[in-house]
């Protein structure tokens, strides 16, 4: 199973393709539209979100909601490009309007255009920008529903904002509950001080970035390999979530905390009950030598913060070279609602390839069946 995505960010749209997926396999297309509007939502989002109201089309693969077999494709149009055709139609376009110049700190500007020897940061920023992830929050959203058939669930949610954290447990059930609050957040009084301090950040033109948890639940015991280290599902899944625009940090379980601590208090202790293995704890975020042990797969990621501030940060103009302030695009002041839904669909996708490359299936109830048999 393999998703591909294509468009930039104000094109004509982002479309989808996701190959390998078995026929008979239920598409709720209702859902892919609720995880589009959610990755939309969240506090301090900025003017974009007014503009678009995401959709899926499918396009090819699905008939009557029921896969086909053959390629699945998909596409979120941009309601956007009404207002950016003259700049961004392929079949000719005036780009010296809406050109940028002025690199921003933090971004693909300066390195894409070295890159690709492109003389305006529209033609990096255009692809770079994450307005891309709303297909793969879609392709996500059908890797979910192809996981959910095998009893596999993804869920999240936000445990810091700019430094105002979370730190307590919240069992996997009560995950879904953080997507009706405002930042995704669980304890209401620490949503609540991330909220005035959004406020204040928006007040002084900066940003705010924070750290999202993803939890799997339901995965059995044996995907990845500790045989092959490209094969290894803790590199995997921390590879797609680096993927995401603006993630600069992954841990898996006890991530860094394991360095500080000695091994008597790292390592979760195996016992038998009833036939079955289990662990008495979960430091290693259900995944041991590379393979997934069966417990509640556990990730965070840290997202910095967007790096576009509406104050500007000093830069040069690539035009001229001279010293300036960067160029203002229409932002957000924070992202991280946004970005949670977007981590849990990459994770999605990633976990449906190794699901699907270890259980193979021509059809959901090759793969059902198959996924039954494991311990």
């Amino acid at each position: 199973m393999k998703l591909t995505t294509a468009g930039e960010s104000h094109g004509k749209m982002l479309l989808g393709i996701i190959e390998g997926l078995p026929s008979n396999m239920s598409v709720d297309i209702e859902e892919i539209d609720k995880y589009l509007a959610l990755r939309q939502s969240g506090y301090g989002r900025g003017g974009r979100q007014k503009i678009e109201t995401d959709k899926v089309e499918i396009l090819s693969g699905v008939r009557n909601k029921i896969t086909l077999g053959s390629p699945v494709a998909f596409c979120v149009k941009n309601a956007d490009y009404a207002n950016w055709q003259a700049t961004m139609a392929p079949e000719g376009a005036d780009v010296s309007k809406r050109a940028l110049t002025r690199v921003r700190p933090g971004h693909a500007d300066l390195t894409g255009m070295i890159k690709y020897a492109h003389t305006d940061a529209r033609n990096v920023l255009e692809r770079a920008s994450a307005r891309e992830t709303c297909v793969r929050v879609a392709g996500g959203t059908i890797a979910r529903q192809y996981l959910r058939a095998l009893g596999v669930e993804v869920s999240g949610y936000v445990e810091c904002v700019c430094g105002i954290e979370d730190t307590a447990y919240h069992a996997f059930e009560e995950l879904e509950n953080a997507k009706s609050q405002p930042l995704f957040m669980l304890d209401s009084d620490k949503q609540a001080k991330a909220m005035e301090l959004i406020d204040t950040l928006k007040v002084q033109g900066d940003t705010a970035g924070g750290i999202v948890q993803v939890r799997v639940k339901g995965l059995k015991s044996g995907f990845g390999s500790c045989m092959t280290y490209a094969e290894k599902l803790d590199a995997i899944l921390c590879g797609a979530l680096m993927s995401v625009q603006a993630i600069k940090g992954v841990e898996v379980g006890m991530g860094f905390k394991a360095g500080k601590l000695p091994g008597s208090k790292v390592h979760d202790e195996i016992v038998l009950e009833n036939g079955k293995y289990s662990r008495t704890s979960n430091n290693a975020g259900g995944i041991e030598g590379g393979m997934s042990n069966g417990e509640e797969i556990v990730l965070r990621a840290v997202m910095k913060p967007i790096p576009t501030l509406m104050k500007g940060l000093k830069t040069v103009d690539t035009a001229t070279g001279q010293a300036t302030t960067a160029a203002g695009e229409r932002s957000d002041v924070a992202a991280i609602c946004a970005c949670e839904i977007i981590l849990e669909s990459v994770v999605c996708t990633a976990l449906a390839e190794v699901v699907a490359k270890r259980l193979g299936g021509d059809n959901m109830g090759e793969v059902i069946g198959r996924y039954s048999l494991l311990d």
